[in-house]
């Protein structure tokens, strides 16, 4: 289904019925990230979830947004569909932090909240990846020189070797920026609802201590982390976190 909110043809999936679950994917990824999940929770719930702006079938953004753009995006989004009452967000990695930041200010609201794999913890890098990101920083300067199509293959190969995901959506590479600088350790000690959070002890998008800090700073919440599991923990072990959101839910 299509909706236009705030002038963007919006992509988004209603199913199931009963208290409503709204599931937010991740950075360069789409709601169809979540099939596992929307098979498992539709026989119980109602399960909404949208391509956020710049990503899928829903158009790009005019304008840099930041995790509060895209929470206020969200929250426009139900109100256009006239879902007021959410019993629960669901985030992977991006996704998670849009719910942080969206329920800690207000904007969002919900019984309860699902952090699988979130991003948000941004104050805290490896020495390697501090001299990787200089590394790259500095190659830039004499590739300048180089074709186009080199100088693009070869920030690609840098940003890789640091993790980043900026050339999973080359085009919306301010917003990207704007997105990855937010920390939001202080917002996550505003979060009151009862939160569930599931790393992957193998994820090095979002490692198992960023799960560990943000569990630290909400008060009611509880951790799991899968061994063996990397960042699509949602994807690889679905039948785990179904374990975990029915007793979660529930």
């Amino acid at each position: 289904m299509t909706v236009i909110v705030n002038g963007y043809a919006t992509s988004y999936l209603r199913e199931g019925k009963g208290p409503v679950i709204v599931l937010l994917h991740g950075w360069g990824d789409t709601s169809a990230t979540f099939k596992a999940q929307i098979d498992f929770l539709k026989k119980h719930y109602t399960v909404i979830t949208l391509d956020l702006p710049g990503f899928g079938k829903t158009d790009r953004p005019k304008e840099i947004f930041d995790l509060e753009k895209y929470a206020e995006f969200v929250a426009d989004f139900l109100k256009k569909i006239s879902e007021e009452h959410i019993y629960a967000y669901i985030g992977h990695s991006n996704g998670g932090a849009i719910a942080i930041k969206g329920l800690s200010n207000g904007l969002l609201q919900s019984e309860k909240l699902v952090l699988l794999a979130s991003s948000g913890v941004r104050s805290t890098y490896t020495g390697r990846k501090k001299v990787l990101r200089l590394a790259a920083k500095a190659a830039k300067y004499p590739t300048k020189l180089l074709p186009q199509t080199t100088q693009a293959k070869i920030k690609k190969r840098a940003y890789s070797a640091i993790g980043s995901d900026l050339f999973v959506a080359e085009h919306m590479q301010e917003t990207f920026k704007q997105v990855v600088s937010e920390d939001l350790v202080h917002e996550a000690a505003m979060i009151s609802q009862p939160t569930l959070l599931v790393y992957g002890s193998q994820d090095t998008a979002t490692p198992p201590k960023y799960g560990k800090t943000f569990a630290e700073q909400i008060e009611q919440s509880q951790l799991y982390i899968i061994e063996g599991a990397q960042h699509f923990v949602h994807q690889t072990h679905a039948e785990k976190i179904g374990e975990y959101l029915k007793d979660f839910l529930a």
